[in-house]
């Protein structure tokens, strides 16, 4: 259910289940960056790490100089650098990506430095078991999510691989939602921000049958709306909430909980959401992400 005015309303809507199941999991994971304790903090800074189904995300306050190294990473991840810029080593190769920009990074080993420190978002997948095993919610995924697929990675980028990387510094377009761009692994979207809280008469409640949505905050204060669908279980039954989160923090969404998002600070809102795998429907919509020429969709 999307306002006329939201690009989303274009896509092809999703028919409601007759009977939806019983029995699903569907708990959203929270984590606050600006609240609680990170799960590793030295010389090179502090990060905080969620997990999702599909994914981990972690957050770091970098110290100035700082690297993060992987090695043998099993699959492609995802950088998003919201203020200064990084060095970043692979294969021999040494990448210069400016702020504000996200880059994706190849498996195997490799490096990323913050000569000015700063705030930096790295997004696995849970094939990083070392990282899952580090999260805030560590435990939150032992009891299977039936009704998500297992991950499958999306098709080789165009070209082999290598450093990519975008700038977020793209105008709104008529029609385009957001700024989205994906790689074998994610699709992150820098939502256009809110200078001051969202109309409240142009909301957008929705919900995805078989993904999660993580919802990042990197600035202002976000209300998130959950609504969880009856069944004939009542043991599935849940209150209305909503979970209201400053920035920096991240909430997943599962599905096929209704959801919608409300900026509610004075001042400026980003949000950034992040799907593993990338999404079908928003990479169906032409020019809707923005790296699609490197990255192919499955056949």
């Amino acid at each position: 259910m999307y306002d006329k005015s939201d690009p989303r309303a274009a896509l092809a809507p999703q028919s409601a289940p007759a009977a939806p199941k019983t029995g699903l999991v569907a708990e959203p994971q929270e984590a606050y960056f600006y609240r609680d304790a990170p799960q590793v903090s030295d010389e090179a800074g502090k990060t905080w790490m969620l997990r999702g189904h599909n994914f981990v995300l972690a957050w770091t306050e970098a110290a100035q100089g700082s690297t993060f190294a992987r090695t043998d990473q099993p699959d492609e991840y995802a950088v998003l650098l919201p203020e200064n810029g990084a060095v970043i080593e692979w294969n021999g190769t040494t990448t210069e990506v400016p702020g504000w920009s996200i880059a994706f990074v190849p498996a195997g080993d490799s490096k990323i430095t913050l000569p000015e420190g700063g705030r930096l978002t790295r997004l696995f997948t849970v094939r990083s078991t070392d990282l899952a095993e580090a999260c805030s919610n560590a435990r939150g995924y032992d009891t299977p999510r039936s009704h998500i697929p297992p991950f499958e990675a999306w098709p080789d980028p165009v070209g082999g691989w290598k450093v990519r990387h975008y700038s977020l510094d793209v105008e709104p377009e008529t029609g385009r939602f957001g700024r989205i761009f994906r790689c074998t692994t994610m699709m992150v979207n820098v939502l256009d921000p809110f200078e001051g809280p969202r109309d409240a008469t142009k909301m957008s409640p929705h919900h995805h049958d078989d993904f999660e949505q993580c919802s990042l905050a990197l600035e202002g204060q976000f209300d998130h709306h959950l609504r969880w669908t009856w069944t004939t279980d009542m043991a599935d039954w849940r209150d209305d909430r909503k979970v209201s989160m400053g920035a920096p923090s991240a909430l997943v969404i599962p599905p096929p909980v209704v959801h919608t998002t409300r900026a509610s600070g004075e001042g400026h809102n980003q949000l950034v959401d992040i799907f593993c795998p990338p999404r079908t429907d928003f990479s169906e919509k032409p020019g809707w992400v923005l790296n699609a020429a490197d990255y192919p969709m499955p056949e």
